[in-house]
C-alpha cells in the first residue's frame, strides 16, 4: 500500500471514530415507507453496501432539486423526466447506487439509469411506470456494472424494513468518502395531526451550491400536494443544502428529493403561502433540511472545524447569502481557521470582494464561541479592536465556532451559512481519490 493510501486509510478511520457521535441510536420513521441497503458488486469491498432502496407502500407526491452543473449525470436527467412525466404524483420509490456516478457515460449511461428505474418498478409491483427516481454517486466517467445492479434490485426489494436498523443500513449504502452515515428523523404536529419525517444524505467533498456534491432524501407521511412539496423543498434547500460549502466544487450528480405519501392522514397541504399549515410544514422541513445539511459539513473531507457564518444587516437575503458564501469559499479564511489564526482581515477582505453593498464604516466582525462564553469582537464599526490573542486561540481551538459579520447597510436582512476549515488531510484524500 502506498504512503498516500496509508495516510488516507488512517485519516478516514480517525474521522469515523471522532464523528460516530453524530450517528443516531434510534429514530421515528414515517408510516408505510420501507427501506434497505445491500452490497451488489459496484464497490470492490464486499463489506460495503452499494445499493439502496426507499419504497412507499402507496403512491407519493414527489419533488426534487438538481445540480446546475452543465454535465448532468444520466440519473439526474432520467429522474427529471420521471418527475415531469408523472407531474410529481404517483412516485413510489427511489433507487440509489454508490461507488459509480454514472456520469459522462453517454447513451449507455442513460440506458442503464432507465434500466434501474424499470427494474425497481417491476420489483415493487408499481401500477404506474415510471414510478421510481434514480440516483448514483461515486467516480465520474466509468460505466456502471449494470447487470450486478439489476440483479440486486429485486433481491433488495424482498428484504426491506421499517426499523432504525434498516434506515441506518440504507444510509450506509449511499456513502462514498463519508466517514459516518447521515440520518435524522423527527415527529411534528400540524393542524392537530402528528406526522413524521426522516432524511438521509451523503457527501463529504465537492460540496458547494448550487447544489453540493451530495445526495439527500427525505420522506414524510404528511399529506402534501405535489406543487406544495416542490415549493417547500426549493425554499428549504436554498436555506440548507444550498447554504453549505466544503471546498467550492459542484458535482454532476447532486440531487435532493422528497416523497410525501399522506399515510398519517389529515387534510392535504396545498401550495398556499398564506395557509398556516403550509407555513408550518415549510418551517419544519427547512429546519430539518438544515440539520441534515450540517451533518454533511461536519463530515467535510479532512475537516477539523464546523463553522457557522452569520451575516447581518444586509440589503436582502440574497446579498447576505452572497457575502457568507464568499467568506466560506475563501481558501485563506479556511486555512487560517485550520491554523487557529485569528486573521480577521481575511474575513473582511472576502466580504469586500463579494460584489455586494457593504458600509465599511459600520461593518463589524466577531468570533462567537458555541459554549455561551463571551463574544470576541475583532472589528467594530470599521475600527479594529485590540485582539486578545489568548482568547482568540481558545475560541479557534473549539470544534464548533461562529463568524459573525454585520455589514451595516441598514437593510436588516441576514442569513446563516455553514462551512469547515481546509486541512492537509483534504489534499491527501483528494490526491488519491480515484486510484
Amino acid at each position: 500500500m502506498s504512503i498516500v493510501k496509508r495516510l488516507f486509510s488512517t485519516s478516514v478511520a480517525r474521522q469515523a471514530a471522532d464523528k460516530s457521535r453524530f450517528v443516531p441510536k434510534s429514530g421515528v420513521y414515517p408510516k408505510e415507507f420501507k427501506v434497505g441497503g445491500l452490497h451488489c458488486g459496484v464497490k470492490k469491498d464486499a463489506s460495503k453496501k452499494d445499493l439502496a432502496l426507499i419504497v412507499s407502500d402507496r403512491p407519493c407526491s414527489a419533488a426534487a432539486v438538481f445540480t446546475t452543473n452543465k454535465f448532468q449525470a444520466a440519473p439526474v436527467q432520467v429522474s427529471k423526466k420521471v418527475l415531469d412525466a408523472a407531474h410529481g404524483e404517483g412516485i413510489r420509490a427511489i433507487v440509489i447506487n454508490s461507488g459509480n456516478a454514472n456520469s459522462v457515460t453517454g447513451d449507455k449511461g442513460m440506458q442503464d439509469a432507465l434500466a434501474m428505474v424499470d427494474a425497481t418498478d417491476r420489483a415493487i409491483g408499481s401500477e404506474q411506470s415510471p414510478a421510481t427516481l434514480v440516483m448514483s454517486t461515486g467516480v465520474i466517467g466509468q460505466k456502471l456494472p449494470i447487470d450486478k445492479i439489476i440483479s440486486g434490485i429485486p433481491k433488495l426489494a424482498g428484504q426491506l424494513g421499517q426499523d432504525h436498523t434498516a434506515w441506518l443500513e440504507t444510509t450506509r449504502a449511499i456513502c462514498t468518502t463519508d466517514t459516518f452515515p447521515k440520518l435524522t428523523s423527527k415527529e411534528f404536529s400540524i393542524g392537530g395531526n402528528t406526522y413524521r419525517v426522516a432524511g438521509l444524505a451523503k457527501g463529504a467533498g465537492m460540496i458547494h451550491p448550487n447544489m453540493a456534491t451530495l445526495l439527500g432524501f427525505f420522506v414524510t407521511d404528511a399529506p402534501v400536494a405535489a406543487k406544495a412539496l416542490s415549493s417547500i423543498l426549493t425554499y428549504a434547500t436554498e436555506r440548507s443544502f444550498n447554504s453549505i460549502s466544503v471546498d467550492g466544487d459542484t458535482s454532476t450528480n447532486d440531487t435532493i428529493a422528497a416523497l410525501a405519501n399522506g399515510a398519517a392522514g389529515g387534510q392535504e397541504i396545498q401550495d398556499d403561502v398564506n395557509c398556516d399549515n403550509y407555513q408550518a410544514l415549510r418551517s419544519v422541513i427547512t429546519e430539518f433540511s438544515q440539520d441534515l445539511a450540517k451533518l454533511v459539513v461536519r463530515d467535510g473531507e479532512g475537516a477539523t472545524k464546523f463553522v457557522t457564518i452569520t451575516v447581518e444587516d444586509a440589503n436582502s437575503f440574497a446579498d447576505a447569502k452572497q457575502i457568507a458564501s464568499t467568506i466560506a469559499q475563501s481558501p485563506l479564511v479556511k486555512t487560517a481557521l485550520y491554523g487557529k489564526d485569528a486573521n480577521w482581515g481575511r474575513i473582511l477582505c472576502a466580504t469586500g470582494y463579494s460584489g455586494v453593498e457593504v458600509d465599511p464604516s459600520k461593518t463589524c466582525v466577531s468570533f462567537v464561541p458555541t459554549d455561551g462564553s463571551e463574544t470576541l469582537k475583532l472589528l467594530v464599526n470599521g475600527e479594529p479592536e485590540a485582539v486578545d490573542e489568548a482568547r482568540a486561540s481558545e475560541i479557534l481551538d473549539m470544534e464548533d465556532l461562529e463568524i459573525r459579520v454585520n455589514v451595516g447597510t441598514g437593510g436588516g436582512a441576514g442569513t446563516q451559512f455553514w462551512t469547515c476549515d481546509l486541512s492537509h488531510e483534504y489534499v491527501t484524500i483528494n490526491g488519491d481519490y480515484r486510484t
